[in-house]
């Protein structure tokens, strides 16, 4: 009798995920191929390499493709399209840096044309859109996600729109926007859809399952998981990339991924869906603690009824909401320098996504470049505090956070 083929889980896919034919060595763990270049068998070889063309050689040089690199390109790809029908229609492209990966992604899929993008997102990415994009011959304006209306006007105000760019879940106010309703727009208004995935990851939202065109990370975050290297990444399907040229502009702009960031953040991969699950689960904890807290005025985090598009994450994210707060304290500015100042296991830190539980100040760090206007538009305030909550014990983090807040007055 023929056995049924079981899917596999995602923690199965995440350990195997990238994994290619073995080297001539048997090698279990993927090597690091730390090398600039390739040797040619003869001419011929090289040639035809250069052409594209089949019994070429496969690679040529390690900022058009790297062993190590492809590894992990193939690793997050099968994460993000773990759940789709034609996963094999999809690719993965790696970056030197998150950064590297999205304006790369940008520049492919707008060039001449005006993105329409949410108003609150990670800061180098606001200021690149803001200040960068219209040099490039780009035009862009900014929109609440989360109110359709009014990102239909804007797309009706801008039928020139090639892209519309957003955040899975949004930095730093927690903003959950409905990316199926957004990928009807887009391909009602000849628009891609691009959505930055760093903050849920794939073990909480796959928005290719929603009707993203695109998929970005910083996998300087929770894929990599540890605080310990820079890296971003690219999945689309084949087409995309065909049509954008996308893999053209990342050749000569030089932003792909080095081979041992590579082989550092493929072994975050295959940890992910465990430290996510406890991510979320210390996510949720420290998000209630905070709320009844006497000295905290607000928590944006998905999994509270109090938030605003709770019904929203509840209906797209898996298995909980993710390990990423943000809060407003009673006494604003001051009281958040008063905790910030005086927490001992949480770490004052940008970035997110590590094992250690990190804390800072929006305003006077991560957007601290963000403009004046658009800051206050998509409600990144003075007194808005951040938190990375971590896989410590949540007994810790939350006797931590109580602690320093004690010493405020």
């Amino acid at each position: 009798m023929m056995k049924t083929k079981i899917k596999p889980t995602l923690e199965s896919v995440a350990v195997h995920a990238g994994e290619g034919k073995k080297d001539q060595y048997g090698s279990h763990a993927t090597p690091i191929y730390q090398t600039s270049t390739y040797v040619f068998d003869d001419v011929e070889a090289g040639a035809k390499a250069f052409r594209h063309e089949e019994g070429g050689a496969s690679h040529v040089y390690s900022r058009l493709g790297n062993p190590t690199v492809e590894a992990l390109e193939r690793a997050v790809c099968e994460l993000e399209t773990y759940s789709l029908d034609n996963p094999e229609d999809y690719a993965g492209m790696a970056f030197g840096s998150g950064m590297a990966a999205i304006t790369t992604g940008i520049i492919a899929l707008a060039k001449g044309g005006h993105i329409v993008a949410q108003d609150a997102l990670y800061g180098c990415t606001s200021q690149f859109l803001k200040e960068e994009v219209p040099v490039m011959g780009m035009s862009c304006s900014f929109a609440d996600m989360s109110d359709l209306f009014q990102v239909e006007m804007e797309l009706k105000k801008h039928p020139e729109t090639k892209l519309i760019y957003l955040e899975s879940i949004a930095n730093p106010t927690m903003t959950v926007a409905d990316i199926k309703a957004l990928s009807q727009l887009a391909e009602e208004y000849g628009a891609k859809l691009m959505v930055d995935n760093t903050f849920a990851t794939p073990y909480h939202i796959r928005p290719f399952e929603l009707g993203a065109d695109v998929v970005v990370h910083s996998t300087t975050k929770y894929i990599g998981g540890h605080g310990s290297v820079i890296g971003g990444v690219m999945v689309a399907k084949k087409e995309v990339y065909e049509e954008s040229e996308a893999a053209l502009f990342r050749k000569n702009l030089g932003g792909i991924a080095g081979p041992m960031d590579a082989w550092l953040t493929l072994n975050g991969v295959k940890t992910l869906p465990l430290r996510m699950k406890k991510h979320a689960e210390n996510g949720m904890k420290v998000a209630r603690f905070l709320e009844d807290h006497p000295k905290v005025d607000h928590v944006f985090y998905p999994g509270l009824e109090s938030h605003p598009q709770h019904a929203l994450a509840s209906s797209i994210m898996k298995d909980g909401y993710g390990g990423m707060i943000a809060f407003e304290l009673v006494g604003g500015y001051e009281a958040g320098v008063s905790l910030m100042n005086n927490v001992k296991l949480c770490t004052l830190a940008v970035s997110l996504g590590a094992v250690d539980t990190l804390i800072q100040h929006p305003a006077s760090m991560t957007h601290s470049i963000v403009d004046e206007d658009l800051k206050k538009q998509a409600g990144i305030t003075d007194g808005l505090v951040r938190i990375s909550v971590g896989i410590e014990g949540a007994e810790d983090i939350i006797a931590d956070l109580e602690q320093a807040l004690e010493i405020q007055n």
